[in-house]
């Protein structure tokens, strides 16, 4: 995610996220971890209402997708798809999310839309839980939770902290099959 952060600051992109950046009066949807804190328990059985198909706007307000399998042993595996204006790829995300040591991670890598990877080969971004609640995962920097806790399969709420403190925010309906 950061090296994302750093090719937004840096390219393009840059005046198209300030219109995503809250305000200094908004609450934050991204947590950090303490130093030294331990993770809170959770495994994937916490994560069912994750499970499926997610679209909404993105960044600069071009459609974004986000999608999530059932559990295979530990894992689940998510995609996230950033598409440009004119309905191309921008970059994609390869997630997983992994119950580990009693608790649970999520490490993911970015590429390109000619799928060059972003991170080095064998380098992967890794978000470790610092909170959990009924429909909400805060990863450190990284919130995945329900945009109603009481209907947990209508929308997603992804949010990213950038280094400066701001946020990029999501906000996902589910996708309506034919």
């Amino acid at each position: 995610m950061f090296q994302l952060i750093r090719r937004l600051a840096s390219g393009v992109w840059a005046a198209v996220c300030l219109c995503l950046l809250p305000s200094s009066l908004s609450a934050q949807e991204t947590r950090l971890a303490e130093q030294g804190a331990e993770p809170p328990a959770a495994s994937l059985a916490d994560m069912d209402w994750l499970v499926g198909q997610w679209v909404g706007d993105g960044i600069g307000g071009a459609p974004a997708m986000e999608s999530w399998l059932p559990p295979t042993g530990t894992v689940m595996v998510g995609t996230f798809v950033q598409q440009t204006g004119d309905g191309g790829i921008m970059f994609t995300e390869h997630l997983y999310l992994m119950e580990e040591e009693g608790t649970l991670v999520l490490r993911l890598k970015h590429f390109n839309a000619d799928l060059t990877g972003w991170e080095e080969k064998d380098d992967i971004l890794n978000f470790r839980l610092v909170a959990m609640e009924a429909c909400a995962a805060y990863f450190n920097a990284l919130t995945l939770r329900c945009r109603d806790a009481d209907k947990p399969g209508e929308g997603l709420v992804a949010a990213v902290r950038m280094q400066s403190g701001a946020e990029l925010l999501f906000n996902f309906k589910a996708m309506l099959r034919n």
